[in-house]
C-alpha cells in the first residue's frame, strides 16, 4: 500500500450497512469512507455529510483511490458484486453469508486468491462479549469436558415485513440470515463437524419463507444444538453448556448491536454487557458434589476489532484477514448441507469434519 490510510467504499446502506459497516470503518484507525452506493442518498448525507454518494457499482468501482469494496446488499447481490469488485483490483469485504450458493463462494475464493486480492467476511458476532466469554471458559476448562453446547438467537418479530430477508427469494429466511452466526461460532470453538441435520419451519402468520430452525452438529463426543426463531418473547439462554465439572447460561443477546443502532459509538468502556453469565461448578467432589453456583465475568465485546483487523491484513504483506475467504466456503458447506438435510430428512455428512480441537479433546 503506498498510503496508511486506506480508502474505503461500501455498497449499500440498508440496516447492515448504517448500524455495523459505516460506524466500524469511520471507527477504524487508518481506514476513510470515502464513497457509499445507495439509492438513497439522502439517507447517507445525513449521517455523513462529507462521504460521497454514488449511484452504481460501476461508478464505485472506477474510482482508482478506493482500497476496499464492503458488499453490504442482499444476499443475492454479494455474488456479482464481489466478482466485480476483484476484477476491479479491489480488496473485498462481504457481509455474511458470503454468497447464497458454495459453488459461488468456491469462485469468489479462487478468483481472490488468483489477483491476490484480499476477501472477507464480515462476521462480527465473532467479538460478541457471550461468544468471547464461552470462548475463554472452554479455554479454562473450567466445566471439565464439554458434554453439551446450545446456542440460541431468539427475537420477537411477530410482523412479518417487506424486507427482502422476509420474501421467498434467494438467501431469504432465517437459516440464510442467523444461521451463518451461529454456524461460525460453532466452528470456530470446534472446527467442522462431522455431520448436520436441519429443521426448519414457518411459524409466523403470511410469513413466505423459514422463520425458525433447529440445527444439530454432530462431533466425536459432542453433540452441539443451534436454534434461532422469530416468535420467542421470553430472553432464552443464549449459550447454554454442560460439562463434566459444570455448566454455564447466559440470556439474552450481546449490547453492542442495540448501542450501535441508538447512534452509540465506539468508547474506552465499550461491549461491557451488564448482565454477565453464570457458572455453577462441583467443588467437591464425583462421590459426593458440592454445586456451587456464581456470576462469571463477561469478556467485553468488541465489533472495532473486525476492521482494525482488517487494515492490520492490508497494510502487512501476507496479513490475513479476521475472517479469510476460505471460512466463507465453511460456512457455505455448512448452510448448503442443512438445507440438503432438511430436503432430504435426514443427517447429511461433511467431508473432513468432527475432530475436536484437541483442548477440548480431553476425556476427564
Amino acid at each position: 500500500m503506498k498510503t496508511q490510510t486506506l480508502n474505503v467504499g461500501l455498497v449499500g446502506y440498508g440496516m447492515a450497512a448504517k448500524t455495523f459497516h459505516a460506524p466500524l470503518i469511520q471507527a477504524a484507525t487508518g481506514l476513510e469512507l470515502m464513497a457509499v452506493v445507495s439509492s438513497n442518498p439522502a439517507a447517507v448525507e445525513a449521517d455523513w455529510p462529507e462521504v460521497e454518494v454514488v449511484s452504481n457499482l460501476s461508478e464505485l468501482l472506477a474510482e482508482r483511490l478506493i482500497d476496499l469494496v464492503v458488499i453490504a446488499t442482499p444476499n443475492e447481490h454479494h455474488f456479482p458484486m464481489a466478482k466485480a469488485a476483484l476484477a476491479a483490483g479491489k480488496h473485498v469485504v462481504v457481509d455474511k453469508p458470503v454468497t447464497v450458493s458454495l459453488s459461488e463462494a468456491r469462485t469468489l475464493r479462487a478468483q481472490a486468491d488468483r489477483s491476490e486480492l484480499m476477501l472477507s467476511v464480515f462476521q462480527n458476532r465473532r467479538w460478541d462479549s457471550d461468544f468471547l466469554t464461552v470462548r475463554k471458559l472452554l479455554d479454562e476448562g473450567r466445566l471439565g469436558r464439554l458434554v453439551s453446547f446450545t446456542s440460541r438467537f431468539d427475537r420477537y418479530r411477530p410482523q412479518v415485513t417487506d424486507r427482502w430477508r422476509d420474501r421467498n427469494k434467494l438467501g431469504g429466511g432465517i437459516w440464510y440470515d442467523l444461521g451463518p452466526h451461529l454456524l461460525d461460532q460453532a466452528r470456530e470453538l470446534f472446527g467442522m463437524p462431522r455431520a448436520i441435520l436441519l429443521e426448519q419451519a414457518t411459524v409466523r402468520e403470511g410469513s413466505e419463507v423459514d422463520d425458525e430452525f433447529v440445527a444439530m452438529l454432530d462431533y466425536d463426543g459432542l453433540r452441539v444444538t443451534l436454534q434461532a426463531s422469530t416468535l420467542v418473547a421470553e430472553p432464552s439462554p443464549r449459550f447454554l453448556l454442560h460439562g463434566t465439572q459444570g455448566s454455564y447460561s447466559i440470556h439474552g443477546l450481546d449490547p453492542q448491536e442495540a448501542w450501535m443502532k441508538a447512534g452509540g459509538e465506539p468508547h474506552e468502556d465499550w461491549g461491557v454487557d451488564p448482565s454477565p453469565g453464570r457458572v455453577t461448578l462441583n467443588e467437591g467432589s464425583d462421590e459426593s458434589p458440592e454445586l456451587v453456583t456464581r456470576e462469571y465475568p463477561s469478556v467485553p465485546g468488541n465489533y472495532p476489532a473486525y476492521y482494525a483487523g482488517i487494515r492490520e491484513a492490508l497494510l502487512l504483506k501476507g496479513g490475513q484477514p479476521p475472517v479469510s475467504g476460505e471460512e466463507g466456503v465453511d460456512i457455505m458447506t455448512l448452510l448448503e448441507a442443512g438445507r440438503d438435510s432438511y430436503r432430504q430428512g435426514r443427517w447429511v455428512k461433511i467431508k473432513e469434519g468432527g475432530s475436536l480441537p484437541r483442548r477440548l479433546n480431553a476425556k476427564s
